[in-house]
Protein backbone atom coordinates (compact mmCIF):
# COMPACT_ATOMS: atom_id res chain seq x y z
CA UNK A 1 0.00 0.00 0.00
CA UNK A 2 1.34 3.41 -0.97
CA UNK A 3 2.44 5.64 1.88
CA UNK A 4 1.27 9.22 1.72
CA UNK A 5 2.30 12.51 3.25
CA UNK A 6 -0.38 15.13 3.88
CA UNK A 7 1.14 18.60 3.99
CA UNK A 8 -0.84 21.56 5.35
CA UNK A 9 -0.64 25.22 4.35
CA UNK A 10 0.94 25.87 7.73
CA UNK A 11 3.64 23.32 6.94
CA UNK A 12 4.36 25.00 3.60
CA UNK A 13 4.58 28.41 5.25
CA UNK A 14 7.12 27.20 7.81
CA UNK A 15 9.20 25.30 5.26
CA UNK A 16 9.47 28.44 3.13
CA UNK A 17 10.36 30.51 6.17
CA UNK A 18 13.14 28.11 7.14
CA UNK A 19 14.68 27.95 3.68
CA UNK A 20 14.45 31.70 3.05
CA UNK A 21 17.18 32.29 5.62
CA UNK A 22 19.60 30.08 3.72
CA UNK A 23 18.58 31.42 0.31
CA UNK A 24 19.18 34.99 1.42
CA UNK A 25 22.56 34.10 2.89
CA UNK A 26 23.79 31.93 0.01
CA UNK A 27 22.10 33.17 -3.16
CA UNK A 28 20.09 36.43 -2.83
CA UNK A 29 17.68 35.84 -5.74
CA UNK A 30 16.65 38.75 -7.96
CA UNK A 31 13.86 36.91 -9.78
CA UNK A 32 11.78 33.81 -9.09
CA UNK A 33 10.44 31.46 -11.75
CA UNK A 34 7.65 29.25 -10.41
CA UNK A 35 6.95 25.96 -12.16
CA UNK A 36 3.19 25.52 -12.42
CA UNK A 37 1.14 24.52 -10.84
CA UNK A 38 2.93 23.24 -7.72
CA UNK A 39 5.48 26.05 -7.53
CA UNK A 40 3.01 28.94 -7.47
CA UNK A 41 2.02 28.92 -3.79
CA UNK A 42 5.53 28.26 -2.41
CA UNK A 43 6.95 31.05 -4.59
CA UNK A 44 4.41 33.58 -3.31
CA UNK A 45 4.99 32.62 0.32
CA UNK A 46 8.74 32.57 -0.15
CA UNK A 47 8.69 36.08 -1.61
CA UNK A 48 7.39 37.48 1.67
CA UNK A 49 10.35 36.02 3.55
CA UNK A 50 12.90 37.06 0.91
CA UNK A 51 11.82 40.72 0.84
CA UNK A 52 14.39 43.05 2.32
CA UNK A 53 13.68 46.44 3.95
CA UNK A 54 13.63 49.37 1.50
CA UNK A 55 13.80 46.90 -1.40
CA UNK A 56 11.02 46.03 -3.86
CA UNK A 57 9.36 42.62 -3.94
CA UNK A 58 11.18 40.01 -5.98
CA UNK A 59 9.31 39.55 -9.29
CA UNK A 60 7.73 36.15 -9.93
CA UNK A 61 7.49 34.67 -13.41
CA UNK A 62 5.64 31.44 -14.19
CA UNK A 63 6.34 28.56 -16.53
CA UNK A 64 4.07 25.58 -17.06
CA UNK A 65 5.54 22.10 -17.36
CA UNK A 66 3.66 18.83 -17.13
CA UNK A 67 5.15 15.41 -16.53
CA UNK A 68 2.19 13.72 -14.85
CA UNK A 69 -0.43 11.98 -16.95
CA UNK A 70 -4.02 11.33 -15.90
CA UNK A 71 -5.06 7.70 -15.86
CA UNK A 72 -8.37 7.83 -17.72
CA UNK A 73 -11.52 7.52 -15.64
CA UNK A 74 -9.74 7.81 -12.29
CA UNK A 75 -8.40 10.52 -10.02
CA UNK A 76 -4.96 8.90 -10.12
CA UNK A 77 -2.04 10.44 -11.98
CA UNK A 78 1.08 8.61 -13.10
CA UNK A 79 4.50 10.03 -13.87
CA UNK A 80 4.85 10.38 -17.62
CA UNK A 81 7.95 9.98 -19.74
CA UNK A 82 7.96 13.33 -21.55
CA UNK A 83 7.87 16.90 -20.26
CA UNK A 84 5.19 19.01 -21.90
CA UNK A 85 5.70 22.77 -22.01
CA UNK A 86 2.33 24.46 -21.41
CA UNK A 87 3.53 28.00 -20.60
CA UNK A 88 6.79 29.91 -20.82
CA UNK A 89 8.21 33.22 -19.67
CA UNK A 90 6.08 36.34 -20.13
CA UNK A 91 8.29 38.60 -22.20
CA UNK A 92 5.70 41.40 -22.08
CA UNK A 93 6.59 41.71 -18.38
CA UNK A 94 10.29 40.89 -18.65
CA UNK A 95 10.79 43.13 -21.66
CA UNK A 96 13.34 40.90 -23.36
CA UNK A 97 15.19 37.71 -22.49
CA UNK A 98 18.28 39.90 -22.32
CA UNK A 99 16.93 41.32 -19.05
CA UNK A 100 17.71 37.97 -17.38
CA UNK A 101 21.36 38.00 -18.38
CA UNK A 102 23.65 38.23 -15.36
CA UNK A 103 20.81 37.87 -12.86
CA UNK A 104 20.36 35.45 -9.94
CA UNK A 105 17.22 33.47 -10.72
CA UNK A 106 15.49 31.09 -8.30
CA UNK A 107 13.46 28.25 -9.84
CA UNK A 108 10.68 27.13 -7.49
CA UNK A 109 8.74 23.86 -7.50
CA UNK A 110 6.98 21.87 -4.83
CA UNK A 111 8.82 18.54 -5.12
CA UNK A 112 11.94 17.02 -6.65
CA UNK A 113 10.63 13.58 -7.55
CA UNK A 114 12.29 12.05 -10.61
CA UNK A 115 14.10 15.35 -11.32
CA UNK A 116 12.96 15.16 -14.96
CA UNK A 117 10.93 18.38 -14.81
CA UNK A 118 13.68 20.31 -13.04
CA UNK A 119 16.26 19.10 -15.54
CA UNK A 120 14.08 20.31 -18.41
CA UNK A 121 13.44 23.69 -16.79
CA UNK A 122 17.10 24.35 -16.05
CA UNK A 123 18.33 23.28 -19.50
CA UNK A 124 15.71 25.28 -21.39
CA UNK A 125 16.10 28.41 -19.30
CA UNK A 126 19.90 28.26 -19.49
CA UNK A 127 19.69 27.76 -23.26
CA UNK A 128 17.36 30.73 -23.79
CA UNK A 129 19.33 33.08 -21.54
CA UNK A 130 22.68 32.04 -23.00
CA UNK A 131 21.36 32.74 -26.50
CA UNK A 132 20.38 36.22 -25.31
CA UNK A 133 23.84 36.71 -23.76
CA UNK A 134 25.49 35.80 -27.04
CA UNK A 135 23.29 38.28 -28.88
CA UNK A 136 24.63 40.92 -26.51
CA UNK A 137 28.21 40.04 -27.43
CA UNK A 138 28.90 37.23 -24.95
CA UNK A 139 30.92 39.39 -22.56
CA UNK A 140 28.24 39.77 -19.89
CA UNK A 141 28.27 37.67 -16.70
CA UNK A 142 26.31 34.44 -16.96
CA UNK A 143 22.93 34.09 -15.30
CA UNK A 144 23.02 32.01 -12.12
CA UNK A 145 20.11 29.64 -11.56
CA UNK A 146 19.24 28.13 -8.18
CA UNK A 147 16.54 25.60 -7.30
CA UNK A 148 14.17 25.60 -4.34
CA UNK A 149 11.75 22.77 -3.60
CA UNK A 150 9.65 22.08 -0.54
CA UNK A 151 10.46 18.37 -0.65
CA UNK A 152 13.19 16.26 -2.17
CA UNK A 153 12.46 12.55 -2.47
CA UNK A 154 15.48 10.49 -1.49
CA UNK A 155 15.45 8.14 -4.49
CA UNK A 156 17.37 7.48 -7.70
CA UNK A 157 16.70 10.31 -10.14
CA UNK A 158 15.98 9.99 -13.85
CA UNK A 159 16.88 13.61 -14.53
CA UNK A 160 20.22 15.25 -13.85
CA UNK A 161 21.32 18.72 -12.78
CA UNK A 162 24.74 20.35 -13.14
CA UNK A 163 27.13 19.20 -10.43
CA UNK A 164 27.89 22.74 -9.31
CA UNK A 165 24.17 23.46 -8.98
CA UNK A 166 23.58 20.40 -6.83
CA UNK A 167 26.58 21.33 -4.70
CA UNK A 168 25.87 25.02 -4.13
CA UNK A 169 22.60 26.16 -5.73
CA UNK A 170 19.98 23.65 -4.66
CA UNK A 171 17.78 24.07 -1.59
CA UNK A 172 15.28 21.45 -0.45
CA UNK A 173 13.40 22.48 2.68
CA UNK A 174 12.82 18.86 3.62
CA UNK A 175 14.00 15.45 2.42
CA UNK A 176 11.50 12.60 2.55
CA UNK A 177 11.34 8.99 1.54
CA UNK A 178 9.79 7.97 -1.77
CA UNK A 179 6.18 8.52 -0.70
CA UNK A 180 3.16 10.16 -2.32
CA UNK A 181 2.89 13.78 -1.18
CA UNK A 182 -0.53 15.42 -0.96
CA UNK A 183 -0.31 19.21 -0.98
CA UNK A 184 -3.16 21.37 0.35
CA UNK A 185 -3.79 23.15 -2.96
CA UNK A 186 -4.65 19.76 -4.48
CA UNK A 187 -7.35 19.05 -1.89
CA UNK A 188 -11.04 19.20 -2.76
CA UNK A 189 -12.03 19.05 0.92
CA UNK A 190 -9.43 21.02 2.86
CA UNK A 191 -10.96 20.11 6.22
CA UNK A 192 -10.59 16.40 5.45
CA UNK A 193 -7.07 17.02 4.17
CA UNK A 194 -6.09 18.69 7.45
CA UNK A 195 -7.77 15.92 9.41
CA UNK A 196 -5.74 13.31 7.56
CA UNK A 197 -2.62 15.39 8.26
CA UNK A 198 -3.28 14.95 11.98
CA UNK A 199 -3.81 11.18 11.98
CA UNK A 200 -0.21 9.98 12.08
CA UNK A 201 3.32 11.11 12.85
CA UNK A 202 6.76 10.12 11.67
CA UNK A 203 9.52 10.65 14.20
CA UNK A 204 12.68 12.44 13.05
CA UNK A 205 14.78 9.49 14.10
CA UNK A 206 12.87 7.14 11.80
CA UNK A 207 14.59 8.44 8.68
CA UNK A 208 17.99 10.02 8.09
CA UNK A 209 18.21 11.63 4.63
CA UNK A 210 21.24 12.33 2.53
CA UNK A 211 22.53 15.86 2.84
CA UNK A 212 21.96 18.00 -0.19
CA UNK A 213 23.01 21.17 -1.88
CA UNK A 214 23.89 24.55 -0.45
CA UNK A 215 25.08 22.38 2.42
CA UNK A 216 21.40 21.78 3.16
CA UNK A 217 19.44 18.90 1.64
CA UNK A 218 16.60 19.57 4.01
CA UNK A 219 15.80 18.05 7.35
CA UNK A 220 14.17 14.67 7.74
CA UNK A 221 10.41 14.50 8.09
CA UNK A 222 9.45 16.88 10.87
CA UNK A 223 6.97 16.03 13.59
CA UNK A 224 4.36 18.08 11.73
CA UNK A 225 4.55 15.99 8.54
CA UNK A 226 2.37 12.91 8.53
CA UNK A 227 3.16 9.67 6.72
CA UNK A 228 0.96 6.58 6.67
CA UNK A 229 -0.95 4.25 4.33
CA UNK A 230 -3.95 5.57 2.40
CA UNK A 231 -6.55 6.50 5.02
CA UNK A 232 -9.25 8.07 2.87
CA UNK A 233 -11.44 4.97 3.05
CA UNK A 234 -10.89 4.52 6.78
CA UNK A 235 -11.59 8.18 7.50
CA UNK A 236 -14.81 8.14 5.51
CA UNK A 237 -15.98 5.02 7.37
CA UNK A 238 -15.18 6.77 10.64
CA UNK A 239 -17.22 9.81 9.63
CA UNK A 240 -20.19 7.68 8.63
CA UNK A 241 -20.00 5.92 11.98
CA UNK A 242 -20.00 9.24 13.80
CA UNK A 243 -22.98 10.46 11.80
CA UNK A 244 -24.93 7.29 12.61
CA UNK A 245 -24.51 7.79 16.36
Amino acid sequence: MVEKIYVTYNDVHKLCQKSAVRLLADFKPQLMIAIGGGGYVPARILRSFLKQPQSPNIPIQAIGLSLYESLGGTEVEAIGTKVTRTQWLDLTALGEMENLVGKRVLIVDEVDDTRTTLEYAVKELEKDVEAARQRMGGDQPKTQFCIFVLHNKDKPKKGTLPDDMVATRYEAAETVQDVWINYPWEAIDIDEHDKLADLGTVQRSAYIPKRGAMGHGGDSCSSRVRVYPDLYHEASLERRGEEAQ
